[in-house]
C-alpha cells in the first residue's frame, strides 16, 4: 500500500475547534460551522452560564468565575490532540483569557488563537464601560452594532428586556473584567501562539485598522484578514472555511512559524486558491 501523503495523513487528524460567542448570545451562531469548517475539523461550541441550555445557571462576570467555568474541560481537551480556539467579539477576550490560563498550565498549546470583531484589550470604546449605563445610553450603542431586535420585543417590558438585555449587561461586565486582567502582568501580556485575527469591513466597533493592534498580543505569528460583513460576521460561511483551512493546515506543519511577509496557514493572500471573494485584506505575518 503507498504510503500517506503528508495533506492524508492531516485529513486524518482530527482538530477540535473550540469556539465562543459574542456578548448576549447562545451558540446559535456556530451551528453551520461543523459543515462549513470542513473536514478533520470537530467544532465545539462552549456555551457560558445564563443562557440557552445554562439558562438557569449563574452568569460569570469575571475572570476567575470564567475560569472557574471553562478552564478544566479545556485542560482535559489540550492532552486529547490538536485543538484550537476561535471567540467573535466577548468572545474573542475570552479565548485569549482561556489561552493565557493554558499556558500557566503549561499544557499543550492550542494550534492557534484566532479572534474575530474585538478590539485588543488595551484599546477603548464607549460600550465597553457601559454595563452600568441608563438604557437611554445603552441602547442607541447596541443599535449601532445591529443588536436589538425589531417589533414589540424591543419595548419597553417586551421579552428582549427582559430575558436578553440583562445578559447583555453581565457580559459586558465580564468583557471589561477580561480586559482588565488581560492588563495585569499576573494574568495578562502576550500568548505565545500564533493569532489569527479577522474583521468586519463595516464593523462600526472592531474596524479593521484597530485590529491590527492585536500584533502587540502575540509573541507568535499574526495574520490579519478583514471579511465582508458588519459586526457579526461569524454566522456566514467565509469564516468557518478559513479558520477550518486554517487547522488542517497547521496541524499538517505542526511546531513552527511562516516565514515573514508570508500568510499564515489557512490564510491565503490577495488572489490566492480558496480565499475567495469575501476576503479583501490580507497582512503577512509579522511580530
Amino acid at each position: 500500500m503507498a504510503s500517506l501523503t503528508t495533506a492524508d495523513e492531516a485529513v486524518e487528524q482530527r482538530v477540535r475547534l473550540h469556539c465562543l460567542a459574542h456578548a448576549g448570545a447562545g451558540v446559535a451562531s456556530y451551528r453551520r460551522w461543523p459543515v462549513a469548517a470542513g473536514p478533520a475539523v470537530d467544532v465545539a461550541a462552549l456555551l457560558l452560564p445564563g443562557r440557552d441550555t445554562r439558562r438557569r445557571e449563574p452568569r460569570v462576570t469575571d475572570r476567575s468565575g470564567l475560569l472557574a467555568d471553562l478552564l478544566g474541560p479545556l485542560l482535559e481537551a489540550a492532552q486529547a490532540g490538536p485543538y484550537a480556539l476561535y471567540g467573535h467579539s466577548l468572545g474573542a477576550l475570552v479565548a485569549y483569557t482561556l489561552t493565557r490560563a493554558l499556558a500557566d498550565e503549561e499544557v499543550p498549546p492550542p494550534l492557534f488563537l484566532a479572534v474575530g470583531a474585538c478590539l485588543p484589550p488595551h484599546a477603548t470604546a464607549a460600550l465597553m464601560s457601559a454595563a452600568e449605563a441608563p438604557d437611554e445610553q445603552l441602547l442607541p450603542l447596541l443599535g449601532d452594532l445591529g443588536s436589538l431586535p425589531k417589533g414589540a420585543a424591543a419595548r419597553p417590558g417586551g421579552l428582549w428586556h427582559r430575558s436578553v438585555l440583562p445578559v447583555l449587561r453581565d457580559d459586558l461586565r465580564l468583557a471589561k473584567a477580561l480586559r482588565q486582567a488581560a492588563m495585569d502582568p499576573a494574568t495578562g501580556g502576550p500568548v505565545n501562539v500564533p493569532l489569527l485575527v479577522f474583521a468586519g469591513s463595516d464593523d462600526p466597533l472592531a474596524v479593521p485598522n484597530a485590529l491590527q493592534e492585536w500584533r502587540q498580543w502575540t509573541t507568535g505569528p499574526i495574520t490579519v484578514r478583514t471579511l465582508v460583513g458588519d459586526h457579526f460576521f461569524a454566522g456566514d460561511d467565509a469564516l468557518p472555511a478559513l479558520i477550518g483551512a486554517a487547522c488542517r493546515e497547521h496541524a499538517a506543519v505542526g511546531p513552527g512559524t511562516p516565514g515573514p511577509g508570508t500568510p499564515g496557514p489557512g490564510m491565503p493572500g490577495p488572489g490566492a486558491s480558496g480565499a475567495g471573494p469575501v476576503a479583501v485584506r490580507t497582512t503577512g505575518c509579522v511580530r
